[in-house]
């Protein structure tokens, strides 16, 4: 370790590297701190966890976090600590602030610009007076305005973190933490300014103690000369026997003159005393407030310097915590497609399967089928046949009555028409020597 290292000095802007993690130290780690868990519920819990356990608990993670977040929200407005400077706004909630600070700056130079012009006749004339009313109520909008911003800002940044993730959460965590450090430092600045100051205080307050004390001897010294020479001058007093000569008036105004001495030199002699005793005092408030702020202080630095160095390495636990819960997604992004994939794959497989089976069985019903057509066609050739028959019968009617009733034999016609062959004129089935009848204009057919 260097010499000149000093955790309390750490430099704040120095670039925090990537910590490598050896996981299967880790992972032995945690099951050497498993196998010691005392809590037997605990224990259980970590044993039997599952991924839908996980998930409430980072949820728990979560609503610890906003609790926490919100609090020390509160706390800010509580201790006087300006909102914007220990929360991490966005761009959104600090435009809000930005813009409310600036035009609170334009107004003021409006004014001071409105202000600045002479009082004259001529600039009165030209809206001068008007011009100072007008900048004033812009003034006093804009003072308003930016006073309401931050109130405005911190209601967006508490409906945005409302519903933040985890890890929003954590960064705002760690942002306050960081400015607590800034805040403890300059606080650790303060304490040791008044130190100085009270230290400062001291020196005088000792100096002035002597003085006081070096005074009162003085004063004792000068104050025992006039008691002596306030006890001759009574003794004089009191052997002069007329009392009413000018000897004994002069004797008394002696006696008068050296008393008022001594009353004030009595009167130095207590105002250097509590003079002296109120320094000797204050050397000790002093001595005893400079211990307190120096254990306060002290403290604070421990504080700073735990915080400063515990919240460096929180940014890299909270980075691997995060990371986890992403891991932890994408583990159950994976099983769902898994899942879909295996259903996709089952459902494709009960589709192909029930393709096969159907066709087996339409190629069965297909065979099954065929004995049935013929039975039907059989039905289809018997009423054909049957028709065919009426059809005979009845044209053996209409021979004979063509026979009865014109005196034609039709019955070699239409066994010639029978016999014919359908792809031959219908002219060669006429019977030879038959003369053709001639078309007259009195043909109907025609």
């Amino acid at each position: 370790m260097s010499d000149d290292f000093d955790l309390l000095e750490t430099s704040s802007n120095e670039k925090t590297e990537k910590v490598d993690v050896n996981w299967g130290k880790a992972i032995d780690t945690m099951k050497s701190k498993l196998s010691q868990e005392d809590d037997p519920e605990v224990r259980q819990k970590i044993l039997n966890a599952t991924l839908d356990d996980v998930v409430h608990m980072a949820e728990k993670d979560r609503t610890t976090l906003l609790d926490a977040i919100k609090d020390l929200t509160d706390y800010q407005d509580e201790v006087g600590i300006i909102f914007e400077k220990f929360s991490s706004l966005n761009a959104t909630e600090q435009k809000v602030i930005d813009d409310a600070q600036k035009a609170l700056e334009r107004a003021k130079i409006e004014l001071e610009d409105a202000e600045a012009k002479p009082d004259t006749w001529w600039n009165n004339l030209w809206g001068r007076k008007s011009k100072i009313a007008k900048a004033q109520e812009a003034l006093s909008v804009a003072e308003k305005t930016r006073a309401a911003a931050d109130n405005k800002a911190k209601a967006m940044f508490q409906e945005r973190i409302e519903s933040a993730d985890v890890q929003t959460l954590l960064s705002e965590l760690s942002y306050k933490s960081q400015a607590a450090v800034k805040r403890l430092k300059d606080r650790e600045v303060e304490i040791k300014e008044v130190e100085d100051k009270l230290q400062d205080a001291i020196v005088e307050a000792t100096k002035n103690h002597t003085k006081a004390l070096e005074k009162k001897k003085e004063v004792e010294v000068k104050l025992e000369e006039q008691y002596a020479l306030l006890k001759q001058a009574r003794q004089e007093l009191e052997d002069i026997a007329d009392k009413q000569s000018a000897d004994y008036a002069q004797a008394i105004g002696k006696v008068t003159e050296l008393e008022q001495k001594v009353e004030e030199l009595e009167g130095l002699k207590n105002a250097y005393t509590t003079l002296a005793a109120s320094k000797d005092s204050f050397v000790h408030k002093h001595n005893l407030t400079i211990k307190v702020l120096t254990s306060l202080r002290s403290n604070l630095q421990t504080h700073r310097a735990k915080l400063k160095s515990d919240t460096e390495e929180r940014l890299k636990y909270y980075d691997g915590y995060v990371v986890a819960l992403k891991a932890r997604t994408d583990q159950e992004f994976a099983a769902i497609l898994e899942h879909l994939g295996v259903k996709t794959d089952e459902h494709i497989g009960q589709t192909l399967a029930s393709m096969h089976t159907a066709s087996a069985k339409a190629r069965q019903e297909m065979m099954d089928n065929i004995p049935v057509h013929e039975k039907v066609m059989n039905g289809v050739y018997s009423s054909y046949a049957e028709a065919l028959q009426e059809i005979r019968a009845k044209d053996g009617e209409i021979q004979k009555n063509f026979a009865e009733r014109y005196g034609i034999d039709m019955k070699e016609i239409f066994e010639d028409y029978y016999k014919a062959d359908a792809t031959k004129p219908s002219g060669d089935s006429e019977p030879v020597g038959k003369p053709k009848p001639t078309a007259t204009d009195d043909d109907l057919l025609s």
